[in-house]
């Protein structure tokens, strides 16, 4: 009896016997790993997929950039030569096909370019205006289209023939909520109005194709202060302010312009690097930017110069060049 006694006390101490401390300890410490290397791969495949969902979106929204801008540059100078009895002025009385503003921005309501301002320009962002004839009467049969996708008439009377015509003009400004964004200002039956076409832009460059020999290619591509300049410089006819002014219309370096090359630089809506470098951005390439940066402002951006909360976004450079298809010429005397 007694040595069953004692067997079952030693069977009884082996089974209410627990873990040694160091026994604890590593069990905590395997714990420990798991449960951060978990984590870990948790936090990188959700990085991995913030990454891929920013670039996603901001090829997209260069893509989209690209074909409205595309299509609506493609529609300068346009008329419609169907309508033999529509009153157009001559070439030489229109206004230029496409205008554009270095380094500034515009209000929502006023009327075309009227307000322009460099205050609270967006890192340089440029202003590019497409002019344009509409058709029929009152544009009800929707052939021409601004860039908010109404319809454009045609001119009414030779009067106001030029004062008529469609415009589509993009710059950039910030939303509410302080998020930078491509606009497209536009005349509406009523008002002028302007809306956000693609969020996410941070630099708007435009420069200009000029056609100086009559050729029909561009020899060089200026920016908007540059062609400006040229007009400065122009011989004037005239007595009085007015004919003096009628007389730059007519000679106008604007008119001169065959095509467009524009940049945008998009960013991403949220931070998606953890890098900490200071990217540099050249929208027109290098050599550009130690030529013009000075005074070509939005060309070269530093993100060191940024927002600090804005800085580990994923950016990305889309330029492209659009050939001027149209050449408004007019059938008025």
């Amino acid at each position: 009896m007694k040595l069953f006694s004692d067997r079952c006390k030693e069977s009884v101490s082996s089974s209410q016997r627990g873990w040694t401390i160091t026994e604890m300890m590593i069990a905590i410490t395997l714990g420990l790993f798991i449960l951060l290397t978990t984590m870990g791969l948790l936090l990188s495949s959700k990085t991995a997929y913030v990454m891929q969902d920013q670039n996603a979106t901001i090829h997209e929204t260069g893509r989209y950039v690209i074909e409205v801008l595309s299509r609506s540059v493609r529609q300068a100078g346009y008329e419609n030569w169907n309508n033999g009895s529509m009153p157009m002025l001559t070439g030489t009385d229109f206004s230029a096909n496409v205008i554009g503003m270095d380094a500034m921005t515009l209000k929502k309501t006023t009327a075309g370019l009227d307000g322009a301002t460099a205050t609270d320009v967006v890192n340089g962002s440029d202003v590019l205006a497409v002019r344009f004839f509409g058709e029929s009467a009152y544009g009800e049969d929707g052939a021409v289209l601004n860039c908010a996708g109404l319809a454009v008439a045609g001119p009414a009377s030779i009067q106001v023939a030029d004062q008529e015509r469609g415009w589509s003009i993009f710059f950039v400004a910030k939303d509410a909520a302080g998020e930078p964004e491509l606009r497209c200002k536009y005349q509406s039956k009523t008002s002028w109005n302007a809306d956000a076409i693609a969020r996410g832009v941070e630099s708007f460059q435009v420069l200009y194709g000029i056609d100086a020999d009559g050729n029909g290619s561009p020899e060089q591509f200026l920016n908007a202060d540059r062609i400006d300049a040229l007009d400065d410089r122009l011989l004037l006819i005239g007595d009085n302010a007015m004919a003096r002014a009628r007389d730059r219309n007519r000679k106008t370096n604007w008119k001169k312009v065959k095509a467009i090359k524009f940049s945008l630089l998009v960013r991403g809506s949220q931070v998606a690097r953890d890098d900490h470098l200071a990217n540099e951005y050249n929208l027109f390439g290098v050599a550009y930017s130690n030529a013009q940066a000075v005074t070509d402002k939005g060309v070269r951006i530093r993100e060191d110069a940024l927002p600090s909360a804005t800085r580990n976004r994923i950016r990305k450079v889309f330029t492209h060049t659009i050939q001027l298809r149209n050449d408004a010429a007019g059938n008025g005397t």
